[in-house]
């Protein structure tokens, strides 16, 4: 059996990382929005932890901005692209490691870490806390976290319409509706209260969890789509201002739970 990196390392191999959040007006709202919260929280000169980094798309904006960026990646394909992008660029380094063992950082090193991919791929209970423990430990007291996560019934909104609903049912959910986690889904999607419970017994305070790409990606895949860029930019101020409705964030895609260590 291939191990989760052995898995996520065939995927983005052959995926295009890299335009995911420009290529479409999805990725592109998910992008604004991400960012718009991100510098809520994140002051001039503040040091910056990005777990699951990609390829560098946050943390080499944010360095062009003059934070202090540290990005941390597991897939080694996309970690090259993230330097090769990244460079020349001052306040920017970057190692290859998993969000499951940040040893290397002492604790409450960081203002601010974002764990913006890691928790799409994370299955076991176990690897999961440990995940949440080490980005609280690496965050100084009263520092933020920005945890990003997937809705499961956003999955089946956006992948099984199209004639495949009961594998994605099957794939997601037990025979008595319980959602899954296993690795070979690849991407592991959350009820929502059920991501927000991971946090319950965590050091930290709860801000605010929101929505980031609202219900874009399966409308776009209709070929009658349209949006100008005038309307997306419309669409994107109208989004962010309801983007933490209650109501709404079962439906989107990408969420973020975001919160604060205790000092």
């Amino acid at each position: 059996m291939s191990s989760r990196t052995e898995i996520l390392s065939g995927f983005y191999e052959q995926a295009d990382e890299d335009a995911r959040l420009q290529k479409n007006r999805h990725g592109q709202l998910e992008y604004l929005t991400t960012m718009s919260y991100i510098h809520r929280y994140a002051s001039k000169g503040a040091r910056i932890l990005e777990l699951g980094a990609g390829t560098g798309r946050y943390s080499i904006a944010l360095a062009k901005e003059g934070l202090n960026v540290t990005a941390v990646e597991l897939v080694g394909r996309n970690l090259e692209v993230l330097r090769e992008n990244g460079k020349g660029i001052a306040h920017l380094q970057s190692f290859q490691g998993d969000a499951t063992n940040l040893e290397r950082f002492a604790d409450n090193s960081f203002d601010v870490t974002l764990v913006l991919g890691p928790m799409y791929h994370l299955y076991e209970s176990e690897e999961v806390n440990r995940a949440i423990d080490e980005a609280i430990r690496v965050t100084k007291p009263g520092g933020i976290l920005l945890f990003a996560f997937i809705s499961v019934f956003a999955i089946m909104y956006a992948n099984y319409f199209y004639g495949n609903w009961t594998s994605g049912q099957e794939e997601n959910f037990t025979a008595d509706y319980q959602v899954r986690h296993f690795k070979e889904q690849l991407f592991t999607g959350y009820d929502v209260t059920e991501f927000e419970g991971l946090f319950r017994e965590k050091p930290v305070e709860w801000i605010t969890t929101t929505g980031v790409d609202g219900q874009l990606e399966p409308i776009e895949k209709r070929p009658d789509f349209s949006m100008s860029d005038e309307e997306f930019r419309a669409f994107a101020a109208w989004y962010l201002a309801f983007s933490e409705k209650r109501e709404l964030l079962g439906s989107t895609n990408h969420l973020l739970y975001i919160c604060r260590k205790r000092a």
